[in-house]
């Protein structure tokens, strides 16, 4: 087998967003905050879950996603609610699976396309494209080629773990494996979620970092930028356009965090931390949750702090003494 070195080159954009991104990570490290929030962890693999799937035209809402994983009933194509109990099983195995290992990607590309796809787990034998409209953007290597270059490109990797930045590493590696289009289906869905993995082993915050909703966010730059390094021939636009992705969501999640450790309470904490989004409940729902009685301590240490900082949001605004009312997270 010949020795395989993806081409790309370190720009000054890519080395600003690296320190970019240590910095965001190193914030993030000192609060410990995504230890401390579980519901917010839970809520963010969700929402990497919702945003992958959409990304390949599952049309199922972030709250269908979110029943669907609580074990709830949903009233969808089977098809659709069948991919993401696939991919909420794939995403419990991050921490369990070896990222250098080609024999644990075809497992987790298994469990994403089970009882979905014919060949699950195993890279495609026929010839594939991609396509936009009618025209062909891209020819896939022929089918007789795929396991070598993934051999080839896991073997890269290996050998090159400790000499390249992870979040290089890692970005390479998410545009070598779109270029090669292994498997005849759910390659998108299964290389997100490895450089997630990839990511996860070099920084476990990387875990419940939602990198895919960023990536959803911009999906027409995702695509074309991808094109892009096609026609170049190297995956350097492609690399700045996934730290670029990977900064910007730690900024979010830093300004999301931030509120929690900085702005409130104590017991505003623990009351959002009984809450769950996209659900509505009552007073007197929250204050079981909490294990309250007095719905003076209630309000006045709980619910108002909230609502005046912004976190909950009345059902009924205009009606905020309706005996219907209801709160949600904001």
């Amino acid at each position: 087998m010949t020795k395989y070195t993806p081409p790309y080159e370190i720009t000054n954009n890519i080395l600003d967003l690296i320190a970019s991104i240590m910095k965001k990570i190193g914030k993030l490290d000192n609060y410990k905050d995504l230890d401390k929030m579980p519901i917010l962890r839970r809520n963010n693999r969700i929402h990497s879950i919702h945003s992958s799937l959409a990304i390949e035209e599952n049309s199922l809402s972030f709250k269908e996603v979110k029943d669907i994983i609580d074990g709830k009933i949903v009233i969808g194509d089977q098809k659709e609610i069948q991919e993401v109990k696939n991919a909420y099983n794939a995403y419990k195995m991050m921490k369990e699976v070896n990222p250098y290992s080609l024999k644990d990607l075809k497992k987790i590309h298994g469990i994403i396309t089970f009882l979905t796809v014919k060949d699950s787990g195993n890279f495609r034998t026929h010839n594939e494209g991609v396509f936009d409209g009618d025209k062909c953007i891209h020819v896939c290597p022929k089918p007789e080629m795929v396991n070598d270059l993934m051999e080839q490109l896991f073997n890269w990797m290996k050998e090159n773990k400790d000499k390249v930045h992870p979040l290089i590493l890692s970005s390479v590696f998410h545009y070598e494996f779109v270029f090669i289009h292994p498997f005849s289906d759910g390659n998108g869905r299964t290389v997100r979620l490895w450089q997630n993995i990839l990511l996860a082993n070099w920084e476990n915050i990387f875990e419940y970092v939602p990198i895919e909703s960023q990536i959803k966010e911009y999906q027409e730059e995702y695509y074309f930028v991808i094109n892009e390094c096609n026609i170049k021939g190297d995956a350097t636009s492609f690399i700045e356009f996934m730290l670029k992705m990977i900064d910007e969501v730690l900024n979010n999640l830093i300004e999301s965090t931030s509120i929690l450790t900085n702005h409130i309470s104590t017991y505003v904490k623990k009351l959002l931390d009984v809450m769950e989004e996209d659900t509505n409940m009552s007073a007197k729902e929250l204050m079981a949750k909490l294990g309250l009685k007095s719905r003076k301590s209630f309000r006045d240490n709980y619910l108002n702090p909230a609502i005046e900082n912004g976190l909950i949001k009345l059902s009924f605004p205009d009606k905020p003494t309706s005996k219907n009312q209801t709160y949600y997270k904001n």
